[in-house]
């Protein structure tokens, strides 16, 4: 029989190896003929996700933390490695809209929330659905801990010394470095001492606590992983309860909605050199109007989700109809060729079928 402790080690390397796949690969970034570049990102990415939802678990917070430190993970990524926030010349991203305050802005109007929530909050949630016993405990004991903290900071370092080779002879001014390390301080300790704690979790977590099971756990307004349908419906509850909670698909609609506009109204495609095909002043439009919607879905989530008629079908539908929706977009806006919208199509075909097995399970 395998011990807790091997099963939370199992979920964590799943979860680290999941992330890059999630946030990269199922974009067509880079496409499936590159995919060996994966493992030049499973420290950076994989190490730092695993590393978040620790502390999150650790300190008992939700999924508001998840998505405050998956901002802070996007700063450290793109503008301490990267540094295409502020690069003129990475990408080609300065052209896309103005520079205010020396950032390229729709790019990082573009890329911070995306890691907040591809290269984060998702595969976080997706893991929680596939072992859902473990979901409200950390993975790691101390030891993994650091050792998931010392890969992140070495895959972050790995990717400053390849990005060498993709934008040669940029290196960002030392205020803008301190600039970026005090947003990562801020948003870090916002998320670990001054969000809400879940009401069903105690403050801390800890790591030889028993699992919490869906039967034992009742519903969170910070998180969207709950019982599965199986679980009764208390007596006291009204049978109208759940109606203000829509069903699924409609679920799945609205996020495969918001992922796809999200990404075409800030991402130039199709021999487009501005967002949403605008030129000029013009190109305010497209990035007022993608803040509104990701404000607007996540007001809306945070409604549903907050409501006792939340179950795991909600949860993996969230997730599936932004999956299917940024590999949509891939197909459209990173296929180079013919060969490359096709594998992609078909790795977006793979995720549909598994991720209706997980579905399945979840009923």
């Amino acid at each position: 029989m395998v011990t807790s402790r091997a099963r939370g080690r199992w979920a964590a390397l799943l979860l680290a190896g999941l992330t890059p796949v999630v946030a990269e690969l199922t974009l067509g970034n880079p496409p499936l003929r590159q995919a060996w570049l994966l493992l030049l990102w499973v420290p950076i990415y994989g190490a730092g996700t695993v590393l978040i939802r620790e502390l999150v678990r650790r300190t008992g917070r939700g999924w508001l933390a998840i998505l405050l430190l998956g901002a802070a993970y996007g700063i450290v990524e793109e503008g301490l490695a990267l540094q295409a926030l502020t690069s003129p010349t990475i990408y080609g991203v300065a052209d896309w809209a103005p520079r205010i305050l020396g950032l390229n802005s729709a790019y990082t109007e573009l890329n911070i929330p995306y890691h907040a929530v591809f290269s984060v909050a998702l595969p976080i949630l997706l893991v929680d659905l596939i072992v859902p016993d473990l979901r409200h405990r950390p993975y790691l004991g101390r030891t993994g801990l650091v050792v998931a903290g010392a890969v992140f900071v070495l895959g972050a370092l790995l990717l400053r010394w390849t990005t060498a080779f993709i934008d040669p002879g940029y290196q960002a001014p030392p205020t803008v470095l301190a600039a970026f390390a005090l947003a990562i301080a801020v948003l870090t300790a916002l998320a670990l001492r001054f969000t809400p704690r879940p009401r069903d979790l105690p403050a801390t977590a800890s790591r030889d606590m028993p699992a919490a099971t869906p039967q034992t756990t009742p519903a969170s307004p910070n998180m969207p992983t709950t019982p599965p349908q199986t679980t009764p419906t208390p007596p006291d509850v009204p049978a109208t309860a759940s109606q203000t909670v829509p069903a699924p698909p409609i679920v799945a609609c609205l996020t495969g909605v918001a992922a796809f506009g999200y990404l075409a109204l800030l991402f130039p495609f199709g021999g487009a050199q501005h967002p949403a095909f605008t030129q000029g002043g013009r190109v305010a439009v497209p990035m007022v109007a993608a803040a509104l919607l990701a404000v607007a879905t996540g007001v809306l989530l945070r409604r549903w989700t907050a409501h006792d008629g939340w179950r795991d079908r909600h949860s993996l539908a969230l997730a599936s109809g932004a999956l299917v929706a940024h590999t949509v977009f891939g197909v459209i806006a990173n296929g180079e060729n013919t060969t490359d919208r096709l594998s992609l199509s078909a790795l977006g075909i793979v995720m549909i079928v598994l991720l209706t097995l997980l579905a399945r399970r979840t009923r």
